[in-house]
């Protein structure tokens, strides 16, 4: 009997990957997508994508689909008690298992596991320590397709948000800068994937700067962000 889980869905290339991972599974059975969501803004959070984007992505993918409404730069004290109320409504309709994209960063994986845990739900990372040069060359080489949506300014420049994640952007990536983007450095939305019934068409915005302050911390954090636009 497969195991019922949820899936943690940005919108981008790792989601879109570990996803890949579990339809081939025949551990898991993922009953919807779950997504993080600005109460105001009606876009992902770090990601930049429009709430109806998100919406065709899981159309195309064929899962149901869950929005997380979350405070513009929620305190940890908030983010938390409305994950438990999601994981507590989740469990009762028989779902144990939480599935993420992430890859390395070893603090955020305990973290996930650590809060999980208070609700005995399980977390699962089916990309977990893989190589991300070899993740990102297996994105574009099994016709997933993405464009940047959101840039760290501290470590790449304008030019590469709204580039789609092919070949030149490989090329062009700076060297500190990891292949999957891991650390922060950029962030994307996948309009295409081998699980998708048709493409998701959009149209590219205004690109914008945006400055963030990172609380107790006294320090501002800034991103370029494309905006898209759903056609």
């Amino acid at each position: 009997m497969k195991k019922q889980a949820l899936f943690n869905w940005s919108g981008g290339k790792d989601s879109a990957l570990a996803l890949g991972e579990i339809m081939k599974s025949p551990d898991f059975r993922v009953q919807y997508l779950l997504t993080s969501i600005g109460k105001n803004t009606r876009r992902v959070s770090m990601h930049g994508v429009r709430e109806e984007l998100i919406v065709q992505q899981s159309k195309e993918i064929g899962l149901k689909l869950k929005f997380m409404d979350l405070p513009e730069n929620p305190d940890m004290e908030s983010y938390e008690s409305t994950l438990f109320h999601f994981m507590n409504k989740a469990k009762n309709s028989g779902i144990n298992f939480s599935i993420f994209g992430d890859i390395f960063l070893e603090d955020l994986k305990k973290y996930r596991e650590l809060q999980l845990a208070k609700v005995d739900f399980k977390a699962v990372f089916p990309l977990w320590q893989r190589n991300t040069n070899d993740l990102i060359r297996e994105f574009i080489d099994k016709g997933y397709k993405s464009i940047i949506t959101a840039v760290d300014d501290s470590k790449l420049s304008k030019d590469f948000a709204g580039q789609e994640i092919d070949e030149y952007f490989l090329k062009h990536l700076p060297q500190n800068v990891d292949a999957c983007g891991e650390n922060g450095e950029f962030h994307s939305f996948v309009f295409d994937a081998p699980y998708y019934k048709n493409p998701i068409n959009y149209s590219k915005g205004e690109i914008v700067h945006k400055t963030y302050e990172v609380k107790d911390k006294n320090i501002s954090h800034g991103f370029w962000f494309c905006d898209l636009i759903a056609q």
